[in-house]
């Protein structure tokens, strides 16, 4: 969806289709880049125009004087940006066919999920089911190699200067996933922290309850809208809001801020491309490495790993990340139909919960970054349950020392051309791609009323 944040929409309806098509040609072979579908999708968007309603491309920063792609170019990037929109359909077919629903997954229970596989019943997991997941995952793992990744490598090769803009905070950290064992102690995607962008830094996260990660979590409410001023771990604390409303020197997010040995940590697809890179994964260090000469190709310069620590550096990884999962989505389809040739259809251990107090915490490397809950059960009973969520890790607000969080960093040193429209800010902030249900905040700086809302 940040697409939009460097693809001008009205420029596109100055676009020839017939030069977008030769353009296109030399980024890939996908087949969606006729020339019959540029005309199509430059009409599509003359209709818009011409009703006076841009639809789901109303409020955008069109004309903005940051935006500089060629008309061709941004014909280009509209056209896959519809197409885009079936492709996510198709990944939501796969997510639901497992979950019920999507977002938000139905189908989860303490000790695996509740998706029956039997072969030869039409209402659960059975062949059918399976291969048009299979299919599915296949159409979509060609969109994200032949579209997805050539176009945020292009676009970003023409928008250079960002290069240099957004690092903000350069502590990583990405959690182990995609697990091989029921154990948690061999994974396809790997975990650890780097400090300081020194890839020389990297210290892996190895496993399920690996105490480097259990012991090292915590979360401040200094600057946040709850009761107190603490920083504790996860398993000690509380959720109690205090609201005080806006102040400069005091409290002014709902988001708590967590760190990692007491520093704040960048997470999401940035974090985990580094700590692979940086790990010697030799899946993660050739789509890296291929990525970065494509761009230097295009960009006539050459570009190392140095310049991931950037506003683009998120979008490409996030573009990498995407076509290694689509690849690893489809080994582990291959993993159960394995499992299940074998006769084995266990989808579910049922838990045990000793008496007196139990702690314990699981982790995820969630499409946005770190995630991790932890609980606290007494005598089969929920005591505390806290979540520390990817947007918290990187929305969070200054800690009790006065350290911002990687929101705030990255807006350090961005240009503004325009300050009535920041169209940088939304940029680098968009980069992390912001979960909306995590933090929504509404500010006027002169205290203005900005909206009205009632709850029926």
């Amino acid at each position: 969806l940040s697409a939009l944040d460097w693809v001008d929409v009205t420029s596109a309806l100055k676009g020839d289709p017939a030069k977008t098509a030769l353009l296109a040609e030399t980024l890939s072979p996908w087949q969606g880049n006729s020339r019959r579908e540029f005309e199509k999708v430059k009409n599509k968007l003359g209709d818009f125009v011409a009703s006076g309603q841009l639809g789901i491309f109303t409020n955008g920063y069109w004309n903005h004087p940051a935006m500089h792609l060629s008309p061709e170019v941004n014909l280009l990037a509209v056209a896959h940006y519809f197409q885009a929109l079936e492709y996510q359909r198709k990944a939501n077919q796969v997510v639901a066919t497992l979950g019920s629903k999507t977002p938000n997954i139905q189908n989860l229970a303490v000790g695996g999920v509740a998706n029956a596989i039997n072969l030869d019943n039409l209402t659960t997991i059975n062949m059918d089911v399976l291969y048009k997941i299979k299919d599915l995952l296949a159409e979509v793992q060609t969109f994200v190699e032949q579209v997805y990744v050539p176009d945020v490598i292009a676009i970003g090769a023409m928008y250079p200067e960002w290069l240099g803009y957004g690092a903000g905070v350069t502590n990583y950290m990405a959690v182990p996933d995609l697990p091989l064992d029921a154990a948690g102690t061999k994974f396809d995607l790997p975990g650890g922290t780097i400090m300081n962008g020194d890839l020389a830094t990297v210290k892996p996260i190895t496993h399920f309850g690996d105490p480097y990660f259990q012991e090292n979590v915590s979360e401040c409410i200094a600057r946040a809208w709850y009761d107190g001023d603490w920083t504790r771990h996860p398993y000690e604390e509380e959720t109690v809001p205090k609201y005080t409303d806006f102040q400069d020197d005091g409290k002014y997010s709902w988001v708590k801020a967590p760190r990692f040995d007491g520093h704040p940590m960048q997470v999401g697809p940035l974090a985990q491309m580094l700590v692979g890179y940086a790990s010697g994964d030799q899946a993660i260090k050739n789509e890296v490495d291929s990525a970065l000469a494509q761009a230097s190709a295009i960009a006539h310069v050459k570009l190392t790993p140095a310049v991931l620590h950037s506003t683009l550096g998120r979008h490409l990884a996030r573009a990498l990340r995407a076509k290694l999962l689509a690849g690893l989505a489809l080994k582990h389809w291959d993993l159960l139909a394995a499992n299940i040739g074998k006769g084995d259809y266990t989808t579910f251990n049922k838990p045990e919960f000793p008496k007196g107090e139990q702690r314990g915490f699981g982790f995820h490397e969630a499409p946005r970054g770190t995630l991790s809950h932890w609980v606290v059960i007494k005598d089969g009973r929920i005591a505390n349950y806290q979540a520390v969520v990817p947007s918290t890790w990187n929305a969070g607000p200054r800690d009790a020392k006065g350290q911002p969080g990687p929101y705030e960093s990255s807006l350090l040193g961005n240009p503004v051309a325009d300050a009535e429209h920041p169209l940088e800010v939304v940029r680098t902030i968009h980069s992390f791609d912001p979960c909306l249900a995590c933090a929504v905040h509404t500010h006027d700086p002169q205290g203005h009323e900005v909206a009205r809302v009632k709850a029926l």
